[in-house]
């Protein structure tokens, strides 16, 4: 689980802890996805920290890891997606099985099962959670839902591989990933998960996009989400 980021965006609610701690109708974004992730038969999990990681531990035993058996990944310097991946490949390519990979700070009613399944049917090197929605940061997946590229900022396409017709869509930040990619992350240090599916598609690994175009998706990553996610408790949408 991908939770050891500053915050920033959800300042000041993250100046005296972490974003993984912060609470939504009672519950931490950090209890929401392990008690989700325990619903789909997930028992093992490791926990990237460095923001507030003493809190983060201490919250988790406090809790007795909410009945699963949870490593802590702590980082002394942030290392972005990539960099958190690779660091955890000791507890995550140990069962030669895949597994999922889940940002904290989003809020979903994905069918993990599902995606699992439809992983499993791809036999791909990853896939990737995606909606239609608006985004600042779409993907680009061809006609056979293969990852093809992305949009930068300024509305020009970083193409992996050419396609005919590229589909923009948004990512939700939930993965399911094969074991083999350790294999295949050349990256070191502080790098992105993205650009590095980007080069890994660019040589013929699938990227597969799973659509979950229907499903309930909140990214929490602003103040204003807090609220407007409890409306939605209220509201029986989670």
């Amino acid at each position: 689980m991908l939770a050891a980021g500053l915050g920033t965006r959800l300042r000041p609610l993250t100046n005296d802890r972490p974003k993984a701690l912060m609470e939504v109708a009672g519950r931490t974004l950090l209890e929401i996805t392990l008690t989700r992730l325990k619903s789909f038969g997930v028992e093992d999990v490791i926990v990237n920290t460095h923001h507030f990681a003493e809190m983060m531990e201490s919250y988790l035993a406090a809790h007795g890891d909410f009945g699963m058996q949870i490593a802590i990944s702590r980082e002394d310097v942030l290392l972005d997606t990539g960099g958190g991946l690779k660091k955890a490949a000791w507890f995550l390519g140990k069962t030669g099985e895949p597994f999922f990979l889940h940002n904290v700070d989003v809020l979903s009613g994905i069918d993990l099962a599902a995606m699992a399944r439809f992983h499993a049917k791809q036999g791909a090197l990853a896939t990737l959670a995606v909606q239609e929605r608006e985004t600042s940061r779409p993907l680009l997946f061809d006609e056979q839902g293969e990852l093809c590229g992305r949009m930068l900022k300024d509305g020009v396409q970083e193409m992996a591989r050419s396609a005919e017709q590229a589909e923009s869509l948004a990512f939700a930040g939930i993965h399911v990933i094969s074991p083999w990619i350790f294999d295949l992350l050349t990256e070191d240090g502080v790098f992105s998960i993205i650009p590095a599916y980007l080069r890994m598609a660019a040589a013929d690994e699938k990227i597969a996009a799973y659509r979950a175009d229907g499903a309930y998706w909140r990214d929490m990553g602003k103040p204003e989400s807090i609220a407007a996610a409890e409306q939605d408790v209220a509201a029986g949408l989670i």
